[in-house]
């Protein structure tokens, strides 16, 4: 960060002072070079995090609620029909559908059947019924990947940030443990000069008395 600064302030030295504000721009821009360094170009996702960092905002949605929002009467309906189509209520009515339109056709009178065997209007209704049901199954899948694309990439500007944040919180600890163990150093070399300060007062004192009991002799 220190030399970040230094290449747009040549001046800026050790003593020197800088704002909260210009400090956390200039991490953010030291945590834009540590990626770039890393990973080499920046996504559209990375920069969205580095920018939520230096706004100091969540990176966290509901993805699935935002997507939900977004979906059209078409795709509502092609869901239900999806999540229906792929249920036992489906399989159940399903079955008691073809059973009844197979025995209906095979014990009726001859004058009231309307599919006689081999039932050819049955399997046209299957054969369109699968027909319409594929695509509608594709369709729900592919809003579902979509839907999982979006979730996986929110939780990945989470972890990322999470692990940016700890890298932070490192840096501040070691900073702060320098600067700690510095402040430790100057007292200890501050406590060492006062006790030699006193240790010389203390043989001045004897040296004092011991000359002025010579003199009393």
């Amino acid at each position: 960060m220190q030399n970040l600064i230094i290449q747009d302030f040549p001046t800026w030295g050790a003593d020197s002072r800088i704002c909260g504000n210009c400090l956390e721009a200039y991490r953010g821009r030291q945590i834009q070079q540590m990626l770039e360094e890393e990973k080499g170009e920046l996504s559209a996702l990375d920069e969205e995090v580095l920018k939520s960092l230096n706004d100091q905002q969540l990176v966290t949605a509901n993805s699935e609620a935002s997507f939900e929002k977004n979906l059209t009467l078409g795709q509502i309906l092609s869901d239900r029909m999806a999540f229906f189509g792929g249920s036992w209520s489906f399989l159940i009515i399903f079955a008691i559908f073809m059973i009844a339109w197979i025995a209906y056709n095979s014990i009726s009178p001859k004058f009231t059947e309307f599919d006689p065997y081999p039932f050819i209007l049955l399997n046209l209704i299957l054969s369109c019924l699968a027909a319409v049901q594929a695509p509608i199954i594709m369709m729900s899948q592919n809003r579902q990947e979509a839907k999982d694309r979006k979730r996986s990439e929110n939780d990945y500007m989470v972890n990322l940030k999470a692990e940016l944040e700890i890298r932070q919180l490192h840096l501040k600890m070691d900073q702060l443990l320098k600067h700690q163990w510095r402040r430790l150093l100057e007292i200890q070399q501050l406590q060492l000069e006062i006790m030699n300060e006193n240790r010389n007062m203390s043989k001045g004192k004897t040296a004092h008395s011991q000359g002025s009991g010579g003199t009393v002799e």
